[in-house]
């Protein structure tokens, strides 16, 4: 139960998130960094807009209140009412303190005794000084100025200091900030609904494509139909294709292999039976000649299986996929027509070979070698004794033409054109089961070429494969050249 458990879990954790809560969190994640990232600059953006208008007020302030106290000769007249008093300091949230003292930081006037700046100020300053300090453990921003007055043999200075609490340039701030925040969110919130409805919308095709492929789960080929998408993102076209060559080539898979199965199935059934017949007749013979005849005829029949078995196989075999290299097919053919001599003079056959010294092409070397095998093993079975087999190659404008022709009785034009179908057969004799002329089409076509069987007069049978030359042999001038010739004939 433990190993079920994990296996689950491992299971689970390499499976990952699915690709609508990665969109989600990939579009979601920026957004709500660049909304924090937002906000922080808008509550520096809007302290720094409190704080320039705090500097203002005061720079203000301090300006009106040194205009109140006025020089008279080495002494100060202060101008300062009650009710000029009561105006700076009638916002108890807002803590207000001012100063005059002379000289600087002797206390003359005010409500408190306010710090001076960090640096000592040697010459008046014609501009407010604003600084930060803290008084009562409270931050406080207090704007200076330091003013000369009296005789010019008894200079005086005098120092004018207002200073307000921080605490406006805060609610400034917050206020701010939910006024510009407030409206980002729900823009933030409107953009997050957005985008979830717009990754639900556009995942949408790859459901259909699930639900299209999940009613295919059985293996047959009605469930290996190509799926449709007709509404649909170009990505979801491009893997809709993606899948329909993989059910195509599933389905051709399948299709082949049922094929082959019926093939193999109707065509051993025969043999396979007669060599049972056979078996039960000559285990009651007891004469040894009757037994001989019976043996010569499991012999026949086995041998027959095992070429139909070999043909079924090769057919199997073709129907694969191939990887073309380039080859010299003259060559190819001239080595099977001595392969293939053997056999012909042991049937009283002229086998020849006839054609170019080089000649490539695109191909795959076993299947090029069955397909010729094929077509002289035809000829030798069905032209006769004492008959003239001739394999050809030469080049016809841009395809290689490999033919092998014999001077037998030949076909009718009735049974031209069904040579190259699946256990057809011309005659009767026995040997043949009908697969061979068909794996020479099946070749020809896996090399983007086609076979083609044509009579050969007075009488005989003519069977091509042309197939596409390689591309270092396609010259305009091959046409009207002659190729070499190289005639090479058994004799009987």
């Amino acid at each position: 139960m433990t190993t079920g458990v994990a296996s689950a879990t491992t299971a689970s954790a390499r499976q990952g998130l699915s690709l609508k809560r990665q969109l989600l969190l990939w579009l979601l994640l920026p957004q709500l960094v660049l909304l924090l990232v937002g906000g922080a600059l808008a509550y520096r953006i809007a302290l720094n807009y409190a704080e320039k208008a705090i500097d203002q007020s005061l720079t203000q302030s301090v300006r009106s209140l040194a205009r109140q106290v006025k020089p008279i000769g080495s002494g100060l007249l202060i101008d300062f009412p009650r009710a000029a008093q009561d105006i700076i300091e009638q916002d108890p949230t807002d803590r207000v303190s001012y100063m005059v003292s002379s000289p600087p930081g002797r206390f003359l006037l005010g409500n408190a005794k306010l710090p001076g700046p960090s640096v000592a100020l040697i010459s008046p300053t014609p501009e407010a000084l604003l600084y930060n300090t803290t008084i009562d453990n409270k931050p406080m921003r207090v704007a200076l100025l330091e003013l000369d007055y009296g005789e010019p043999n008894s200079p005086q200075r005098m120092r004018v200091q207002v200073a307000k609490s921080l605490a406006v340039q805060q609610r400034l701030t917050t206020e701010l900030i939910a006024d510009m925040l407030a409206p980002l969110l729900l823009l933030g919130l409107l953009l997050s609904v957005l985008v979830y409805g717009g990754i639900s919308r556009g995942l949408k095709p790859l459901k259909r494509l699930q639900a299209q492929l999940g009613d295919r789960s059985t293996p047959a080929l009605s469930a290996l139909s190509p799926i449709e998408l007709t509404q649909a993102p170009q990505e979801v076209h491009a893997l809709a294709t993606a899948v329909n060559q993989l059910l195509s080539a599933v389905r051709r898979s399948l299709g082949q292999e049922k094929r082959f199965l019926n093939d193999a199935a109707h065509q051993l059934r025969t043999p396979l039976a007669g060599l049972i017949s056979q078996t039960e007749l000559a285990l009651t013979e007891s004469d040894p000649e009757a037994l001989r005849a019976r043996l010569s005829k499991v012999l026949s029949g086995a041998q027959r299986s095992a070429h139909l078995v070999h043909q079924l196989l090769s057919l199997a075999r073709n129907e694969v996929e191939v990887k073309l290299v380039p080859l010299n097919v003259a060559a190819l053919a001239r080595e099977v027509a001595r392969e293939w001599t053997p056999r012909a003079l042991k049937r009283d056959i002229d086998l020849g070979y006839e054609g170019m010294d080089e000649l490539r092409v695109l191909g795959e070397p076993m299947l090029l070698r069955e397909a010729l095998s094929n077509l002289i093993d035809n000829a030798l079975n069905y032209a006769g004794a004492g008959s003239e087999v001739t394999l050809r190659v030469q080049a016809e404008g841009d395809q290689a033409v490999l033919e092998v022709q014999d001077n037998g009785p030949g076909l009718s034009e009735a049974d031209l054109t069904h040579v190259f179908e699946r256990f057809w057969r011309a005659s009767d004799l026995p040997g043949g089961c009908g697969l061979g002329l068909a794996i020479v089409a099946e070749i020809a076509q896996r090399h983007g070429g086609l076979a083609r069987a044509l009579p050969h007069l007075p009488h005989g049978l003519r069977v091509q494969m042309a197939l596409p030359l390689a591309p270092q042999n396609r010259d305009p001038d091959m046409d009207h050249a002659k190729p070499d010739r190289l005639v090479v004939k058994t004799q009987s």
